[in-house]
């Protein structure tokens, strides 16, 4: 048989975590974004739950051309826009949206020959100090843009960088809105945190587009001041094996490379297929929670690379074949948010959706 280790995008659970964006802008149109291969969970695997959205977003221009493939027709937005000059035949060929951000993209459509118009979305550099136009070049680009024949209609967007935090949102509001004082065209500035924390009471932070990324695949985007569960979020990536091995240790006995565990008393300790190489995080120690038949332990010693080893002590019963949970939807109605292992090991949810490794085999319920 296989190696028993699986991934499962949960199809029905990216379709309720885009409602609940939807539910915090309602007056608002929801952008799906699908970069990174949509969050590491397969652009094609995950196009049915993200199927309600108003439009798609994302970076490749390969990318974008799966989306289409599939039968998308709406709009699809490119957040960094093109990359080279010609790069706009494809966004002419596929509709493509994209961003301008800098002055060689205005630059590139100025000398760009199309029969129909682009859609752009000019981005304002608002305090974020990555891409985008300073508030004192903002308008000189939105007037070199609107002179040329090769674009249709300019929307305005900015992107927030403490929208998750203490700092929040009020200064880049500010500068966006100064930056912004009567020119036309629609906005787009709320992340996930935005859209969940300010959007439901602050219409000037819905503008007409959300974009709601790692919300929309289950992680909580403040946490651990707040979890999935308070935002009524669900996990949409599931990964889990099964026990492969049981020791018994004694008192003294350690677990692993480095003897990092050291047991106190006597334990059982279960073996998992699942290791670094199959990206779960080697940054992971004793602690990290993990389910064994929805039943919540933890990880001892170190992560392997093809294996960990998991404390069996509330589990007697639990051998070899025993399901185990490394971070999603377990048995039983058991759930194991992503943000915990992310916690555990120094990092987000993000990275790790977007780690895991291609050995894994994906599923993905309808």
């Amino acid at each position: 048989m296989p190696r028993p280790i699986q991934a499962v995008v949960h199809t029905e659970a990216l379709a309720h975590n885009l409602r609940r964006a939807r539910a915090a802008a309602p007056d608002a149109k929801v952008w799906a974004v699908v970069k990174a291969n949509a969050y590491g969970h397969g652009i094609e695997r995950a196009y049915p739950g993200l199927q309600g959205a108003d439009g798609f977003a994302l970076l490749d221009l390969a990318e974008a051309e799966r989306v289409r493939s599939l039968g998308w027709r709406g709009p699809v937005l490119l957040l960094e826009g093109c990359f080279e000059a010609r790069d706009l035949e494809l966004c002419s060929r596929l509709n493509l949206w994209h961003v301008v951000h800098c002055d060689e993209q205005i630059d590139w459509l100025a000398t760009h020959k199309t029969t129909w118009p682009h859609r752009v979305f000019l981005k304002l550099n608002s305090g974020m100090n990555r891409l985008g136009f300073t508030p004192a070049a903002f308008r000189a680009a939105w007037m070199r843009l609107s002179g040329l024949t090769q674009v249709d209609e300019i929307s305005l967007m900015t992107h927030f960088s403490d929208a998750d935090g203490d700092r929040g949102i009020e200064q880049q509001v500010a500068v966006f809105e100064a930056a912004c004082e009567g020119l036309p065209g629609e906005r787009s500035l709320a992340n996930s945190a935005a859209t969940l924390r300010f959007a439901p009471t602050r219409p000037e932070v819905r503008g007409d587009w959300v974009r709601p990324g790692i919300l929309s695949y289950g992680s909580a985007p403040d946490f651990p001041a707040r979890s999935i569960a308070d935002w009524d979020l669900q996990p949409t990536l599931t990964l889990r094996s099964r026990l492969i091995g049981v020791q018994l240790l004694q008192p003294g006995d350690t677990v692993g490379y480095g003897s990092t565990f050291r047991a106190d008393a006597p334990l059982r300790i279960g073996i998992v297929a699942c290791g670094y190489a199959d990206g779960y995080p080697r940054h992971c120690s004793t602690g990290t929670p993990v389910l064994v038949d929805g039943v919540r332990t933890r990880m001892v010693g170190r992560v392997s690379m093809d294996m960990i080893t998991v404390d069996l002590t509330p589990l007697p019963h639990a051998g070899i074949g025993t399901e185990v949970t490394l971070w999603g939807h377990g048995p039983h109605g058991s759930v194991l948010p992503i943000d915990e292992i992310a916690q555990s090991a120094g990092t987000v949810g993000y990275e790790l959706m977007c780690a895991l490794a291609p050995r894994v085999p994906v599923a993905h319920d309808h």
